[in-house]
């Protein structure tokens, strides 16, 4: 061959090298972000396929500052922001698998709350075809009011009243679901959804959110924490987790005013502002909304010999950490998930560093403007953690 001809051979050649460097390229680019579109979420079809599989983020200034590892479940960017969305699907979901309700047929949902669980049925009721009748204390933060109106449910504030007076919202919104019933004039079903003592509560998060924790979490979880409204949420997640890892410790997060945590610590629904009586509310005397209870419900009690211990948080302990976690995170949340934050931090500083804690985010502090927030925004953007717990 020719000295011309060799030439001629290795241009060819070192061109067809480059070529496939360059396709090879193209192909780790393209393959690259076939992967990562691979990941986003599929398409849905209607708001209730949207409810649940909610994100797990690490909460990294607690991590920092206490050594463990600790996150939170993201409930709050459930469809209508909250865990609740998960119960009133479920609710409604037996409801007509037994024929009490029919979509389309704009029957009623009436039920008994603080706030978050109403707007998840206002929003579910909106998309299946029913009305939603939401009995709640007048009290309630006003952004949650003006909120279910937007989404138009039936609105009926109560003075705040235990649960043993007939005005208590929750025998209100059971009594008007019995009225309409009752009513000849009127061809709508009615039903009382009972989040507080139906069984289907405490399950669906055995069945849905205790699952994805563990998975998100490979199956390892040292302490699982969170408050109780329904009970619900704690019992349904603590029991999952039990079944598959003994070891775990399951903490409830209880805010001032509240005899659950005297109950888990001590066997004994108490508390001192019984004996004091200066409770300046009927339920629990605090500024958080949605947990806390001077009663034992059917839904705590099927998770109750599966909480190891509870701690009792302040309202100035919860507001310092939800200020804290905004400043340093960016974390903008509700009054709930600060008392559960401040219960990590504790457990954290009791048992050391290497755990790995999953608290639940249940709501964005967005619903918490007029009352919790108006007050938390007040104290200090330098607050250190140490400050938070004081």
């Amino acid at each position: 061959m020719s000295s011309s001809s060799w030439n001629d051979f290795w241009k060819f050649a070192i061109s067809l090298a480059a070529t496939a460097v360059v396709v090879k390229q193209v192909y780790e680019l393209t393959s690259g972000s076939d992967q990562k579109l691979s990941s986003l979420p599929p398409r849905s079809r209607g708001v209730t396929s949207l409810i649940g599989n909610t994100p797990l983020v690490e909460i990294k200034s607690l991590s920092k500052l206490t050594g463990c590892r600790i996150y939170a479940k993201l409930e709050l960017q459930n469809p209508a922001g909250s865990a609740k969305d998960r119960v009133a699907l479920a609710i409604i979901r037996e409801y007509e698998r037994q024929g009490k309700l029919r979509p389309g047929h704009n029957d009623v949902i009436l039920e008994g709350t603080s706030g978050s669980t109403g707007i998840s049925f206002a929003v579910l009721a909106n998309s299946l075809g029913y009305t939603a009748h939401i009995c709640l204390p007048d009290d309630t933060a006003e952004e949650k009011l003006q909120l279910l109106r937007s989404l138009g449910a039936v609105l009926e504030p109560v003075k705040p009243a235990p649960i043993v007076d007939p005005g208590q919202y929750v025998n209100i919104a059971k009594r008007r679901a019995q009225e309409i019933s009752d009513d000849p004039l009127d061809d709508r079903q009615a039903v009382f959804a009972d989040q507080f003592e139906t069984d289907v509560n405490w399950r669906i998060h055995y069945t849905t959110t205790g699952p994805e924790i563990y998975q998100q979490m490979d199956g390892q979880v040292d302490v699982f924490i969170n408050g109780s409204g329904t009970g619900g949420t704690i019992a349904g997640v603590s029991t999952y987790l039990k079944e598959r890892i003994p070891s775990v410790r399951t903490v409830l997060a209880d805010p001032q005013g509240s005899g659950l945590a005297n109950r888990v610590n001590y066997g004994v629904m108490y508390d001192t502002v019984e004996k004091e009586g200066t409770r300046r509310r009927h339920q629990v005397d605090t500024m958080v909304e949605g947990i806390g209870l001077n009663r034992l419900t059917w839904n705590f009690k099927q998770g109750e010999h599966n909480i190891d211990e509870a701690i009792r948080v302040t309202d100035e302990q919860a507001l310092k950490m939800a200020k804290y976690l905004c400043i340093n995170d960016g974390f903008f949340w509700g009054s709930s998930a600060a008392i559960n934050c401040v219960a990590a931090v504790k457990t954290a500083y009791k048992y050391g560093p290497g755990q790995k804690i999953v608290v639940v985010a249940c709501d964005s502090g967005a619903r918490h403007l007029s009352k919790f927030w108006k007050k938390a925004a007040t104290y200090s953007s330098d607050l250190t953690l140490d400050e938070v717990l004081e």
